[in-house]
């Protein structure tokens, strides 16, 4: 009796060995595909060209770039990892937007301060245009009406006309 239990026990141990000795072994790299490379690389800039993002670089060390993203990400490399080693490879220049760190902060807050400060502007300018027209003046008793004064110039205008034709 006892050898019928020792049999299946045995078997067990057998099957356990082996799936336990496959499942140590280390796995095959995944399989990166051309979309997942492209995706890293396009949040990275080439350093030789200008404005150039890597995954739209003609050049030959750009082809080298996105070589070395697919090895990287073959091996387990997450995408911030890969733009972590380039930005300490070629500086903060390979990356679309810089960090806001040291000085760059300020490209980040002058825009829309700058936004800010236009739009306020502009609605000072705007709510003086819409304004109403001042009421009429009351005018003293001794000052003359402003028609009065312009009939007594153009009689004198007329005068001065005649004058001089004569």
């Amino acid at each position: 009796m006892k050898k019928r239990l020792l049999l299946p026990l045995a078997l067990f141990l057998l099957l356990l060995l082996a799936v336990g000795t496959a499942s140590a072994q280390s796995p095959t790299p995944a399989a990166v595909t051309q979309d997942q490379v492209n995706a890293v690389a396009r949040e990275l800039y080439c350093p030789e060209c200008e404005n150039i993002p890597l995954d739209a670089c003609p050049s030959q060390a750009c082809a080298d770039m996105r070589a070395e993203i697919r090895q990287k990400l073959e091996i387990g490399w997450t995408k911030d990892q890969i733009i972590q080693y380039y930005i300490q490879r070629y500086g903060d220049r390979v990356v679309g937007a810089p960090p806001a760190r040291g000085w760059t902060w300020l490209l980040y807050v002058l825009p829309p301060v700058a936004i800010l400060a236009c739009v306020a502007i502009l609605y000072r300018v705007f709510r003086s245009w819409k304004r109403p027209a001042p009421g009429p003046v009351t005018q003293s008793p001794g000052v003359q009406s402003p028609p009065a004064a312009v009939e007594g110039y153009v009689a004198r205008l007329e005068a001065e006309l005649k004058k001089a034709k004569k």
